[in-house]
């Protein structure tokens, strides 16, 4: 019996060592999102850059659209969009429309010089498409500026935030989005474009690589309205 008291207040206690950082977490994220929810739709235009050794697509100029809880779309002029499916968004506030997840604490780290805390959320749906989310938060200014996110279907994807004249809102100047793009899943009626010189074994060495997106917004229109067909 004695035995058996020791065991379960040992594991009490490890319980106990494990929620706390857990609770402490929660409350952060919970703290990011109500300076996200500030913003319950909003416009914005920018431009993108694709650096993807095997699509073509230039700078192009394009039109992003938001609206809660999480209605995100880009439209661009020109060209083609190649931002994965699947779960994974560069708008935060889809990030974290759920609170279906554990944030647990993942220690320190320094992002472009300021310190954050790492943040791994844990969703609790096993049908979620993302399997883990880590962030890296801002504790000062309540500010998300790196996100790491696994996925069941399209591999792992890297966000980095740089923020300015929007921060109070939790919205970038910039976001800059990688992926390897062994795991990306083309979008439908996309083809691979090499060079009729290149050998297949290239190409397949072209796919291999690191795949970038850098978003570059030059304004945004908060919480002046948002049709529902604009995100048909």
């Amino acid at each position: 019996m004695m035995k058996a008291s020791k065991i379960f207040l040992f594991l009490f206690f490890i319980s106990c060592v494990i929620n706390v950082p857990a609770q402490d977490m929660s409350a952060l994220v919970q703290k990011v999102k109500a300076k996200l929810d500030l913003v319950n739709d909003y416009v914005a235009d920018g431009k993108m850059k694709t650096d993807v050794a095997f699509i073509k697509a230039p700078v192009g100029k394009i039109k992003i659209f938001f609206k809660k809880p999480n209605l995100f779309k880009i439209k661009r002029n020109n060209g083609i969009s190649i931002l994965p499916k699947g779960g994974v968004s560069v708008n935060m506030s889809s990030v974290l429309a759920t609170k279906d997840y554990v944030a647990l604490a993942a220690g320190d780290a320094m992002i472009d010089g300021i310190k954050t805390k790492i943040v791994k959320l844990l969703p609790m749906n096993e049908n979620s498409e993302i399997i883990l989310t880590t962030l890296y938060i801002d504790e000062a200014d309540l500010l998300i500026k790196k996100a790491i996110t696994t996925t069941k279907d399209n591999g792992t994807y890297e966000m980095q935030l740089y923020y300015g004249n929007y921060a109070a809102y939790g919205l970038p100047d910039k976001v800059i989005f990688s992926f390897d793009t062994k795991d990306y899943k083309m979008p439908k009626g996309i083809t691979l474009e090499f060079e009729d010189n290149d050998k297949p074994t290239e190409a397949e060495k072209l796919k291999a690589r690191k795949g970038r997106v850098e978003i570059i917004y030059s304004s945004y229109i908060i919480n002046k309205g948002v049709d529902n067909s604009m995100f048909k």
